[in-house]
């Protein structure tokens, strides 16, 4: 995130309890132990079997671009508790001004297919630092990972039909708009219709009228011809502001005046109605009038669900419109990731010290340990993955021929075996090393492609709508063990 939208630092896009914690690190003399959070969700979204990472490239700008500023240390010294006494001491302010991230990033690339309790991004560092992390990082990946994950399911339905990104005006305000155009098109959209983020972003924009060009005329025909002989290279003509099919009959002609003059009729759009019916009818009589290349677009309301539909209607339909139910993630407008500490560095045997959060539900007991993800694969593509703990595991050894046992954390006599030749990929890269930035980031279309590439070499059946099945992850037999063990331990009872 490179400041081009906000005027001000965005250090302080934090929790307040975040920097009370931060304080308190200070206070108690422990801001530099080191400490290892991950972050990671708990549920694939949309009853969907798979998520889209993404954010990181966010990430990365707003690391970078770190620091408290003296308008940030103003505000900050505003701050008091219950006592009217000020809430941080003049000295923890002087921390601050002073402070300069110098944590190590993991993480797994943008546009990388991943799954529940995978950590996305793995922070190593002091946990002063760590802790100032967790609500900026969160804020980051959790919505462009949600609606990249949406886009990605509007292009598995929409097949090579093209896909346009039309959400701005109802978007959560402009920089969650410009935040799901970027998502968007890294999940599979073809274009937007925001042109700042065209801009910014470096993506195709795409857009002709709306209805009120068509009301500003005294006839629905005059408004397409002057529309037509203003722009004659981008007419796509929407044709239901009174008749829709009478639309479509005023769109020929002017199409034809256009042929005349040397141009085409690019397309025609339906935003109401019965779309199935009145895209058939539609192409019934733009092939009888001789425009059988000219597409026609849809828009209103949809989604997946809605396109799916009309498809098995056999709606003539070549473009597609999303709007609102992307950039909003109407059907579940949060992820729900969490950052969760699982190491400390012991002070005195410089050993790490294991730390999890137990719960009631088992779906909430973290996993310790500094993590990694590793992808097993075959000649047909993703067989399964498996989180380690990359510190004591040895799988990185030279091999002893036992191969690997991976469990189902949720079910332990779930189990499978890995022979120690089979291919694998980790997929947690470095982004920064003691805070310098190690990582060259692809341009966006590289990341758009390999969402494509990375949902080839899934199963059909995690791609599912419906009951998709369930992409096998589970822990390495040996952090498995040290999860019950540490469960154990924390309950007061014994392994």
């Amino acid at each position: 995130m490179t400041n081009k939208l906000y005027d001000t630092s965005l250090s302080l896009l934090t929790d307040l309890y975040q920097v009370t914690m931060a304080y308190g690190y200070w206070k108690s003399k422990t801001a530099e132990k080191e400490a290892v959070f991950n972050l990671y969700f708990r549920k694939n979204p949309f009853g969907g079997g798979f998520t889209i990472a993404c954010g990181l490239a966010n990430v990365i700008g707003y690391i970078n671009n770190f620091g408290i500023s003296k308008k940030d240390l103003r505000y900050l010294r505003t701050l008091t508790g219950h006592d009217d006494a000020p809430m941080f001491e003049e000295e923890f302010m002087d921390y601050l001004a002073n402070l300069k991230l110098t944590c190590s990033i993991d993480a797994i690339p943008e546009g990388t297919v991943v799954f529940p309790n995978e950590p996305l991004v793995r922070v190593r560092g002091p946990i002063l630092q760590c802790q100032l992390l967790e609500t900026p990082l969160l804020n980051l990946i959790n919505f462009e990972s949600l609606i990249a994950t949406k886009a990605a399911r509007l292009r598995l339905v929409a097949e090579k039909d093209s896909l346009l990104e039309f959400g701005l005006r109802r978007a959560q305000g402009f920089d969650g708009g410009m935040t799901a155009s970027r998502a968007a098109y890294i999940g599979g959209c073809d274009a937007t219709s925001n042109v700042l983020a065209g801009k910014l972003y470096d993506i195709p924009v795409r857009g002709t009228h709306a209805h009120s060009w068509v009301m500003s005329f005294d006839t629905e025909q005059q408004a397409f011809d002057t529309y037509a002989e203003m722009m004659p290279n981008n007419v796509t003509l929407l044709v239901d502001t009174y008749d829709t099919l009478q639309g479509v009959r005023h769109a020929i002609e002017t199409g034809k005046k256009l042929v005349a003059r040397g141009h085409k009729l690019s397309g025609i759009r339906l935003d109401s109605g019965d779309l199935a019916y009145l895209s058939i009818e539609a192409r019934k009589l733009l092939d009888e009038a001789g425009f059988q290349d000219t597409s026609i677009v849809a828009s209103n309301d949809l989604d997946e669900t809605i396109i799916n539909s009309l498809k098995q209607q056999g709606a003539k339909i070549d473009i597609w419109g999303v709007g609102t139910k992307l950039v909003t993630a109407f059907d579940q407008p949060a992820l729900g990731g969490v950052y969760k500490l699982a190491a400390f560095r012991n002070e005195v045997s410089d050993r790490w010290d294991y730390k999890m959060k137990l719960s009631e539900q088992a779906i909430k007991i973290s996993t310790p340990g500094i993590q990694q993800v590793r992808r097993y694969l075959d000649d047909r593509g993703f067989l399964a993955d498996m989180i380690f703990d990359s510190e004591t595991n040895e799988l990185d050894q030279p091999t002893t021929g036992k191969g690997t046992v991976m469990i189902d954390p949720m079910d332990f006599t779930k189990r499978r075996r890995f022979n120690a030749g089979q291919p694998y990929e980790n997929l947690l890269v470095p982004i920064f090393q003691n805070g310098k930035q190690v990582y060259v980031l692809p341009d966006i279309h590289s990341v758009r492609d390999r969402v494509q590439t990375q949902l080839a070499s899934l199963h059909p059946g995690v791609k599912r709508f419906v009951n998709p099945h369930i992409y096998p992850v589970g822990l390495e037999k040996h952090l498995h063990e040290l999860k019950t063990n540490l469960i154990l331990a924390l309950r007061g009872e014994s392994a």
